[in-house]
């Protein structure tokens, strides 16, 4: 018995349709970072070759290049204390293709500099934190504390004698040292910023300042070469990073200081991507090696989701807003 019309055009219809799903099946999967990433990675660091930021970004590339198949390249790009190439990020196009290694002082940055070429909340997409630790208090050999508390007695025994130094108005130790002020009544020391943490370093050894508040990556391999001496560390119980340093908070309770390092992209990535980049960026933070290659740097691996990155990156620009404005803390 032959089909009637109506069936064949209705047994036509399925097949059509049956067809037309299938072939639409693949562009189903098809979504974004699904087949991510199919060109090479650009990991911008706003900052010169040799620092934590390069450091840790250029062993994170790596790592990530063989996670995902793919080249990641690090592209140094300095100026205007990180700025630059952290704008030059936030308006590449959002596809997940370029990402930036930042630390905390994009965020004290943020709090004092009002028309930087980005919003540090608003123009970027946490995707993942890299690393993070407390900072050591070092003085040069000739200063006679050698513990948090022998340092702040002899600094308000001496108003306005000795002199801290920071990489620069508004950096990281500037604030660091700023708030250990503000949590010490006394505590009077005076602020001479440099252009960087190379000179400034350079003249606490040399004694024409006296104490310096820096990362543990940045300052630690002076004190264990002897060129400086470590007075403490900011983290509120004792880090492994320094075992041996007693926290400034035994001297001025409740005073901690954290650091962090992280990747973000152009607000706007799609969450696929973002996510798939902080669940292969996590999964290389728990191997050994790097766990055990950042300690030694002066850090611990940290892994966060992307959505409690951004929680960290908007807390700091706020706390840090409040902190320039009680101590009138302003961009040169």
């Amino acid at each position: 018995m032959q089909p009637s019309s109506h069936t064949l055009r209705r047994s036509i219809l399925t097949t059509a349709l049956a067809l037309g799903t299938a072939s639409l099946a693949p562009l189903a999967q098809a979504q974004p970072g699904a087949s991510y990433p199919s060109k090479p990675i650009t990991m911008v660091v706003p900052y010169p070759p040799g620092g934590s930021n390069d450091s840790f970004a250029r062993q994170i590339a790596k790592e990530l290049g063989e996670v995902l198949k793919q080249t990641v390249i690090v592209d140094n790009r300095p100026g205007a204390s990180g700025n630059t190439g952290t704008g030059q990020v936030a308006k590449a196009p959002a596809d997940g293709y370029t990402l930036v290694a930042v630390s905390s002082s994009m965020t004290t940055n943020a709090a004092i500099q009002p028309r930087l070429p980005f919003d540090a909340v608003k123009s970027l997409a946490p995707v993942a934190m890299l690393a993070r630790g407390p900072m050591v208090i070092a003085v040069n050999n000739e200063f006679a504390a050698r513990t948090p508390a022998e340092l702040v007695q002899a600094v308000k025994a001496n108003p306005g004698k000795f002199n801290y130094a920071t990489s620069g108005t508004g950096s990281v130790n500037h604030f660091a040292t700023e708030m250990l002020r503000s949590m010490a009544p006394g505590f009077d020391i005076t602020h001479v910023p440099y252009k960087g943490q190379g000179p400034a370093v350079t003249d606490v050894i040399g004694n024409q300042v006296q104490m310096m508040i820096s990362s543990a990556p940045s300052i630690l391999p002076m004190v264990r070469n002897g060129k400086l001496r470590a007075i403490g560390i900011t983290s509120l119980e004792p880090s492994p990073i320094a075992p041996e340093l007693t926290p400034m908070a035994s001297a001025v309770p409740g005073y901690a200081f954290d650091l962090w390092w992280g990747l973000l992209a152009p607000a706007g990535t799609p969450a696929p991507i973002v996510n798939q980049l902080n669940q292969a960026v996590n999964q290389i933070l728990a191997t050994p090696q790097i766990k055990a290659s950042f300690l030694r740097e002066g850090a611990l691996a940290a892994s966060l989701t992307p959505q409690q990155f951004g929680d960290v990156i908007r807390g700091d620009v706020e706390r840090w807003k409040k902190l320039a404005k009680e101590r009138q803390i302003v961009a040169d």
